[in-house]
């Protein structure tokens, strides 16, 4: 190879960083990164207040969407619309506290029991002031809602999953030990 050949290729190579710098440039400037989108708090609202957003075609996207920003850490959509008493907001999941019973798992540790949570993360939707719906929920999209008694009584019909989790769990408790005779 002579030395004159050097140059050129040296120049060859600089041209090519040139160039993909420009086309990397130009992706980046007309859409091949993923714009950032974000949920509609109002209709975030609207969906966790029905009585069950995954039979709403419009609500699976926005829900799903929302367990995927929350489960990156991105903070629970707002609308400003909502009106007075109004809201929604997650609470992280903490078992056994703040966990429903029928989805807190124990297992035995070294220093004791190890207690988790089938859910992440729990979002209570508020109603003129008071809890309407809980839902809680999993980064891989699974979802169950508790619905509130003033829920259930103004919606008539709700999904009753979390109803029906908590009477199979309560079920299969193992009966209480009988009272002893104290002899008083």
């Amino acid at each position: 190879m002579g030395t004159l050949d050097r140059p050129r290729r040296a120049a060859k190579r600089g041209m090519l960083a040139h160039f993909f710098a420009v086309l990397l440039a130009f992706a980046a400037l007309f859409g091949a990164s993923t714009p950032a989108h974000a949920v509609d708090g109002c209709k975030v609202l609207l969906c966790l207040a029905a009585p069950s957003w995954r039979s709403i075609p419009e609500c699976v996207p926005t829900i799903n969407q929302l367990h995927r920003d929350l489960a990156r850490g991105k903070p629970f959509p707002v609308c400003s619309m909502a009106g007075a008493g109004n809201s929604a907001n997650n609470t992280w999941a903490s078992a056994p506290g703040y966990c429903p019973p029928q989805y807190t798992r124990v297992f035995d540790g070294e220093s004791g029991p190890i207690y988790t949570c089938d859910y992440a993360g729990a979002v209570t939707v508020n109603i003129n002031g008071a809890p309407f719906t809980r839902t809680r929920w999993n980064a891989g999209g699974d979802t169950v809602t508790e619905f509130t008694p003033a829920a259930k009584a103004q919606l008539g019909t709700w999904d009753t999953k979390f109803d029906d989790d908590y009477a199979a769990w309560f079920a299969a408790l193992p009966p209480p030990a009988p009272v002893a005779e104290s002899g008083y």
